[in-house]
Protein backbone atom coordinates (compact mmCIF):
# COMPACT_ATOMS: atom_id res chain seq x y z
CA UNK A 1 0.00 0.00 0.00
CA UNK A 2 1.28 3.29 -0.64
CA UNK A 3 0.62 5.36 2.76
CA UNK A 4 1.66 8.63 0.87
CA UNK A 5 -0.36 8.40 -1.81
CA UNK A 6 -3.51 7.34 -0.09
CA UNK A 7 -3.53 10.60 2.26
CA UNK A 8 -2.75 13.01 -0.43
CA UNK A 9 -5.53 11.59 -1.99
CA UNK A 10 -8.11 12.68 0.57
CA UNK A 11 -7.48 16.21 -0.54
CA UNK A 12 -7.37 17.22 3.48
CA UNK A 13 -4.66 19.38 5.54
CA UNK A 14 -4.38 17.44 8.34
CA UNK A 15 -3.75 19.77 12.21
CA UNK A 16 -3.16 16.49 14.14
CA UNK A 17 -1.92 13.40 14.74
CA UNK A 18 -3.93 10.79 17.63
CA UNK A 19 -1.34 8.02 18.49
CA UNK A 20 -2.15 4.63 20.69
CA UNK A 21 0.83 4.21 23.10
CA UNK A 22 1.67 0.26 23.45
CA UNK A 23 2.76 -1.25 20.29
CA UNK A 24 3.02 2.37 18.22
CA UNK A 25 5.03 4.69 20.46
CA UNK A 26 6.19 2.66 22.67
CA UNK A 27 7.44 -1.04 22.66
CA UNK A 28 6.02 -2.44 26.17
CA UNK A 29 5.06 -6.22 25.20
CA UNK A 30 8.04 -7.70 27.38
CA UNK A 31 7.04 -5.69 30.54
CA UNK A 32 3.31 -6.97 29.94
CA UNK A 33 4.35 -10.14 29.32
CA UNK A 34 6.40 -10.46 32.67
CA UNK A 35 4.01 -9.23 34.98
CA UNK A 36 0.93 -11.22 33.33
CA UNK A 37 2.90 -14.19 33.66
CA UNK A 38 3.67 -13.40 37.81
CA UNK A 39 0.23 -13.09 38.12
CA UNK A 40 -0.33 -16.45 36.40
CA UNK A 41 2.05 -17.93 38.27
CA UNK A 42 1.08 -16.37 41.80
CA UNK A 43 -2.42 -18.12 41.28
CA UNK A 44 -1.28 -21.49 40.10
CA UNK A 45 -2.26 -21.28 36.19
CA UNK A 46 0.13 -21.72 33.46
CA UNK A 47 2.07 -19.02 32.78
CA UNK A 48 2.67 -17.84 28.54
CA UNK A 49 6.39 -17.41 28.32
CA UNK A 50 6.09 -16.59 24.28
CA UNK A 51 6.15 -13.00 24.16
CA UNK A 52 5.01 -12.94 20.53
CA UNK A 53 1.65 -15.00 21.70
CA UNK A 54 0.83 -11.60 24.39
CA UNK A 55 1.37 -9.23 21.38
CA UNK A 56 -2.05 -10.97 20.04
CA UNK A 57 -3.47 -10.67 23.72
CA UNK A 58 -3.02 -7.05 24.82
CA UNK A 59 -4.76 -3.98 23.41
CA UNK A 60 -8.52 -3.58 23.98
CA UNK A 61 -7.57 -3.40 28.33
CA UNK A 62 -6.66 -5.28 31.34
CA UNK A 63 -9.76 -7.10 31.68
CA UNK A 64 -9.25 -8.43 28.10
CA UNK A 65 -6.11 -9.24 28.57
CA UNK A 66 -6.36 -10.82 31.86
CA UNK A 67 -9.09 -13.34 30.07
CA UNK A 68 -7.27 -14.14 27.31
CA UNK A 69 -3.99 -14.62 29.70
CA UNK A 70 -5.78 -17.58 31.37
CA UNK A 71 -7.00 -21.13 30.40
CA UNK A 72 -10.37 -20.92 28.61
CA UNK A 73 -11.78 -23.31 31.10
CA UNK A 74 -10.95 -21.05 34.04
CA UNK A 75 -12.39 -17.88 32.66
CA UNK A 76 -15.57 -18.03 34.59
CA UNK A 77 -14.15 -18.24 37.40
CA UNK A 78 -14.71 -14.46 39.10
CA UNK A 79 -12.77 -14.48 41.79
CA UNK A 80 -9.88 -16.79 40.20
CA UNK A 81 -10.12 -13.37 37.20
CA UNK A 82 -10.21 -10.70 40.23
CA UNK A 83 -7.13 -12.24 41.86
CA UNK A 84 -5.14 -12.69 38.38
CA UNK A 85 -6.17 -8.91 37.90
CA UNK A 86 -5.34 -7.39 41.12
CA UNK A 87 -1.85 -8.59 40.53
CA UNK A 88 -1.35 -8.25 37.00
CA UNK A 89 -1.81 -4.24 38.13
CA UNK A 90 0.63 -5.07 41.24
CA UNK A 91 3.53 -6.80 38.96
CA UNK A 92 2.96 -4.23 36.56
CA UNK A 93 3.42 -1.11 38.40
CA UNK A 94 6.71 -2.61 39.45
CA UNK A 95 7.85 -4.11 35.67
CA UNK A 96 6.27 -0.80 33.54
CA UNK A 97 10.29 0.51 33.22
CA UNK A 98 12.13 -2.00 32.97
CA UNK A 99 12.39 -2.80 29.02
CA UNK A 100 9.90 -0.66 27.73
CA UNK A 101 11.58 1.66 25.77
CA UNK A 102 10.38 4.21 22.88
CA UNK A 103 10.20 2.07 19.10
CA UNK A 104 13.22 3.63 16.68
CA UNK A 105 12.40 6.70 15.04
CA UNK A 106 9.28 7.86 16.87
CA UNK A 107 11.50 10.92 19.25
CA UNK A 108 12.83 12.14 16.24
CA UNK A 109 9.01 11.25 14.74
CA UNK A 110 7.75 13.64 17.53
CA UNK A 111 10.10 16.95 16.88
CA UNK A 112 9.54 16.94 13.41
CA UNK A 113 6.00 16.91 14.00
CA UNK A 114 6.18 19.84 16.50
CA UNK A 115 8.36 21.50 14.08
CA UNK A 116 5.52 21.54 11.53
CA UNK A 117 2.95 22.84 13.75
CA UNK A 118 0.86 19.87 14.29
CA UNK A 119 -0.83 19.04 17.53
CA UNK A 120 0.07 15.66 19.15
CA UNK A 121 -2.58 13.36 21.34
CA UNK A 122 -2.54 10.17 22.94
CA UNK A 123 -5.29 7.35 23.31
CA UNK A 124 -4.36 4.31 24.78
CA UNK A 125 -6.81 1.56 26.43
CA UNK A 126 -4.04 1.18 29.33
CA UNK A 127 -5.62 2.65 32.56
CA UNK A 128 -5.12 6.10 32.56
CA UNK A 129 -2.71 6.86 35.45
CA UNK A 130 -0.46 4.07 34.28
CA UNK A 131 -0.97 5.74 30.47
CA UNK A 132 -0.16 9.48 32.25
CA UNK A 133 2.91 8.05 34.08
CA UNK A 134 4.27 6.32 30.96
CA UNK A 135 3.80 9.35 28.35
CA UNK A 136 4.88 11.56 31.13
CA UNK A 137 8.21 9.13 31.95
CA UNK A 138 9.25 8.58 28.29
CA UNK A 139 8.47 12.04 26.42
CA UNK A 140 8.15 14.13 29.39
CA UNK A 141 5.42 16.44 30.37
CA UNK A 142 3.89 18.97 27.17
CA UNK A 143 4.85 16.69 23.87
CA UNK A 144 1.27 15.74 23.57
CA UNK A 145 -1.23 18.19 24.26
CA UNK A 146 -3.94 15.58 25.15
CA UNK A 147 -2.93 12.32 27.20
CA UNK A 148 -5.72 9.92 27.73
CA UNK A 149 -6.09 6.37 29.15
CA UNK A 150 -8.84 3.81 29.92
CA UNK A 151 -11.20 5.56 32.43
CA UNK A 152 -14.72 4.91 34.48
CA UNK A 153 -17.48 5.76 32.21
CA UNK A 154 -15.61 6.58 29.02
CA UNK A 155 -16.35 3.02 26.40
CA UNK A 156 -12.78 1.57 25.32
CA UNK A 157 -11.52 1.78 22.03
CA UNK A 158 -12.48 0.80 19.18
CA UNK A 159 -15.76 2.89 20.55
CA UNK A 160 -14.46 6.03 18.97
CA UNK A 161 -16.16 8.33 21.95
CA UNK A 162 -12.80 8.74 23.49
CA UNK A 163 -11.46 9.47 20.30
CA UNK A 164 -13.69 12.20 19.62
CA UNK A 165 -13.35 13.62 22.99
CA UNK A 166 -9.70 14.86 22.23
CA UNK A 167 -10.65 16.01 19.15
CA UNK A 168 -13.20 18.39 20.96
CA UNK A 169 -10.61 18.90 23.54
CA UNK A 170 -7.73 20.07 20.67
CA UNK A 171 -10.68 21.80 18.94
CA UNK A 172 -9.82 19.83 15.38
CA UNK A 173 -12.23 18.50 13.59
CA UNK A 174 -12.08 14.56 13.50
CA UNK A 175 -11.28 14.58 9.55
CA UNK A 176 -7.94 16.59 10.15
CA UNK A 177 -6.98 13.82 12.43
CA UNK A 178 -4.33 11.08 11.48
CA UNK A 179 -5.15 8.40 13.64
CA UNK A 180 -1.87 6.05 14.37
CA UNK A 181 -2.04 2.40 16.14
CA UNK A 182 -1.07 -0.85 15.67
CA UNK A 183 -4.27 -3.33 15.95
CA UNK A 184 -6.98 -3.57 14.17
CA UNK A 185 -8.89 -1.98 17.43
CA UNK A 186 -6.98 1.23 16.43
CA UNK A 187 -7.96 0.83 12.61
CA UNK A 188 -11.81 0.48 13.43
CA UNK A 189 -11.72 3.50 16.22
CA UNK A 190 -10.34 5.96 13.58
CA UNK A 191 -12.61 5.30 10.88
CA UNK A 192 -15.78 5.05 13.44
CA UNK A 193 -14.13 8.45 14.77
CA UNK A 194 -13.53 9.86 11.33
CA UNK A 195 -10.58 9.85 11.36
CA UNK A 196 -7.60 9.16 8.99
CA UNK A 197 -6.36 5.06 10.08
CA UNK A 198 -2.55 4.93 9.67
CA UNK A 199 -1.34 1.44 10.32
CA UNK A 200 2.48 1.05 12.31
CA UNK A 201 4.09 -1.84 10.83
CA UNK A 202 6.74 -2.09 13.63
CA UNK A 203 4.17 -2.69 16.40
CA UNK A 204 2.01 -5.50 17.55
CA UNK A 205 0.07 -6.84 14.81
CA UNK A 206 -0.13 -8.00 10.87
CA UNK A 207 -0.41 -5.86 7.98
CA UNK A 208 -3.44 -8.09 6.76
CA UNK A 209 -5.27 -7.52 10.38
CA UNK A 210 -4.53 -3.67 10.19
CA UNK A 211 -5.58 -3.45 6.13
CA UNK A 212 -8.62 -6.03 6.73
CA UNK A 213 -9.89 -3.13 10.03
CA UNK A 214 -9.89 -0.70 7.44
CA UNK A 215 -6.23 1.27 7.34
CA UNK A 216 -5.82 3.36 4.35
CA UNK A 217 -2.34 3.50 4.99
CA UNK A 218 0.54 1.32 6.26
CA UNK A 219 3.98 2.95 6.93
CA UNK A 220 7.05 0.28 7.82
CA UNK A 221 8.90 3.03 10.02
CA UNK A 222 7.90 6.14 12.28
CA UNK A 223 9.40 8.78 9.55
CA UNK A 224 7.14 7.27 6.69
CA UNK A 225 4.40 9.06 8.68
CA UNK A 226 6.04 12.87 7.61
CA UNK A 227 5.01 11.56 3.67
CA UNK A 228 1.77 11.40 4.85
CA UNK A 229 1.72 15.27 5.18
CA UNK A 230 3.34 16.50 2.32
Amino acid sequence: MDGALAARGTGLNYRAVLFDLDGTLLDTIADLAEAMNRALSTNGLPTRPNVEEHKLMVGDGVANYVLRAMPPERRDDAELVAAVTAEYRRAYALLWRNRTRPYDGVPELLEALRRRGLRLAVLSNKPDEATQATVEAFFGRGRFEVVRGARDGVPLKPDPAAALAVALALDVPPREFLYVGDTATDMRTANSAGMFPVGALWGFRSARELEEAGARALIAHPSELLGLLQ
